[in-house]
C-alpha cells in the first residue's frame, strides 16, 4: 500500500510532535513542513528528511499530500483548515479549533461539505489516567455525577505578551482559550454540552489586555451537577488536576508526566455507612503517549472509516461554550446554552 503524504503547517513545539508522530507511522511519509520563520521550517524538514516552505498554501497545491496537520495560531486554524478540506484532504487542526465558534463552525461545515476526515487536536483524552477514568465513570464506579474540579496551569514566561498567545488578533482569547479549553473538551467528553455557562476572568501578572491570565468558570448541566474550572498562567509550578465526584465516590486525575508531575489516578469508592472510604491508586508510568494515540485513532478514520475522538462536533461544542464562557465575564452574567 503506497504511503499517505502529510503535511505539517506550523513548525513549534506541539508542531515538532506531530511531525515525529507522522514520520513514525510506517503507513504516512512527511513531505512537507511549513513555517514562516524558514529557520524553525528547515530545521524541522532536515531533521526528517523531508522538504520546508514558507507559504501555506504550498501544501494544497501539493497532490502527493493526503493528510494536513493545521498548527498554526488561532487566527490561521480556519483559513488553513477549509482550504485543506477544500481540496480534499484530510485535516488535523490543533484546538481550539480557530479563535471562536464562528471558525469552529465555518471549519466543520468544509468537513461536511468535503467528506473528508476532521481532527480536532484534543491530545489530553489518550493520557492513560483521563482514558481510565472515563471508563470507569461510564462503568458507574462513582454513581450518578455530582460535580467535576478541574484546574490546569503554568507560569508562562518573561516576554509571554510578545509571543502570538499574548497577541489578541491571533489569539483570540488568553488561559480559557488555550488550557481552558482543554479543559472544557474533558468535562463535556463526560457531562455532556451544559446548560448555563458563567465565569470571571483577570490579567493580574502579565500585561496581555485584553486577554486574560486566568479564567475562573462555572458549568451547570441538566439535573443539577456542576463543573468548576480553573485555567491559569500564573500557576508557578505547572499543575493539572481534573477530580469527578459522584454519588457512591470520585475519580481523581493528577498529572500528565513531565513538568506536571506523575500522572496518577485515586479511585474512592464511598462508604455507605460513613467513615473511612476504600481508596486505589493507580500510577501511569512511562512517556507521554498521547500525540501517538491521537494519531492512531486518527488514521483508523482516515484509512478504515472508524468511528474516532476530537470530531467537528466536539470541537464545535468546545468553542460555544469557550464563547459562552467569555460573554459572561463581559456581562457578569450567567449564559445559556
Amino acid at each position: 500500500m503506497s504511503k499517505i503524504g502529510v503535511a505539517v503547517v506550523g513548525c513549534g513545539l506541539i508542531e515538532s510532535r506531530r511531525a515525529a508522530t507522522a514520520a513514525a507511522d510506517p503507513r504516512c511519509e512527511l513531505r512537507l513542513v511549513v513555517d514562516t520563520n524558514a529557520e524553525a521550517a528547515g530545521s524541522l524538514a532536515q531533521k526528517y528528511a523531508t522538504r520546508s516552505a514558507a507559504d501555506w498554501r504550498a501544501v494544497i497545491e501539493d497532490s502527493s499530500i493526503g493528510i494536513v496537520v493545521a498548527s498554526t495560531p488561532n487566527a490561521f486554524l480556519r483559513e488553513v483548515a477549509v482550504a485543506a478540506l477544500g481540496a480534499g484532504k484530510h485535516v488535523l487542526v490543533e484546538k481550539p479549533m480557530g479563535k471562536d465558534a464562528a471558525d469552529a463552525a465555518a471549519i466543520a461545515a468544509a468537513a461536511q461539505a468535503s467528506g473528508k476526515i476532521l481532527k480536532v487536536g484534543f491530545n489530553h483524552r489518550y493520557h492513560g489516567a483521563l482514558m481510565k477514568a472515563r471508563e470507569l465513570f461510564a462503568a458507574g464506579a462513582a454513581g450518578a455525577l455530582v460535580n467535576i474540579r478541574a484546574r490546569y496551569g503554568h507560569g508562562a514566561r518573561p516576554g509571554y505578551e510578545h509571543e502570538w498567545r499574548g497577541d489578541p488578533a491571533l489569539a483570540g482569547g488568553g488561559e480559557l482559550t488555550d488550557q481552558g479549553a482543554h479543559l472544557i473538551d474533558l468535562i463535556l467528553w463526560l457531562a455532556g454540552k451544559p446548560r448555563e455557562a458563567f465565569a470571571y476572568t483577570q490579567t493580574a501578572v502579565w500585561p496581555i489586555s485584553p486577554l486574560e491570565d486566568n479564567a475562573f468558570a462555572l458549568l451547570r448541566f441538566n439535573g443539577g451537577p456542576v463543573a468548576s474550572l480553573h485555567a491559569s498562567w500564573t500557576q508557578w509550578k505547572n499543575l493539572f488536576s481534573f477530580e469527578i465526584f459522584g454519588t457512591g465516590g470520585s475519580l481523581v486525575v493528577d498529572g500528565l508526566g513531565g513538568s506536571y508531575g506523575p500522572e496518577r489516578l485515586t479511585v474512592t469508592k464511598r462508604n455507605p455507612d460513613g467513615g473511612v472510604p476504600e481508596v486505589e491508586e493507580i500510577a501511569f508510568e512511562g512517556s507521554d503517549r498521547s500525540w501517538e494515540l491521537e494519531w492512531q485513532d486518527f488514521m483508523g478514520a482516515v484509512l478504515d472509516g472508524k468511528p474516532y475522538w476530537g470530531t467537528p462536533a466536539d470541537g464545535l461544542a468546545v468553542m460555544e461554550v469557550v464563547d459562552a464562557l467569555y460573554a459572561s465575564a463581559g456581562s457578569g452574567k450567567p449564559v445559556a446554552l
